[in-house]
């Protein structure tokens, strides 16, 4: 979370949101967790667990097509 915070301080293009899943267990279905922290890029691309700042950029830029 924290590294996706980051991406949306420094670009205008990105934003980032934390919920907390126990008190909004809708959105745990919607987004289907299974574990956290689950992050969701574009509605499309997901991923769970702790990634470096190198992967999510490189997950980040998969969702828009400049892989």
């Amino acid at each position: 979370m924290v590294t996706a915070h980051r991406f949306a301080v420094a670009s205008e293009h990105i934003t980032a949101d934390m919920v907390e899943v126990a008190e909004y267990p809708d959105v745990a279905v919607r987004y289907e967790v299974r574990g956290v922290p689950k992050t969701v890029i574009n509605e499309q691309h997901d991923f769970v667990g702790v990634q470096s700042e190198m992967e999510v950029a490189r997950a980040i830029l998969k969702a828009i097509g400049k892989d």
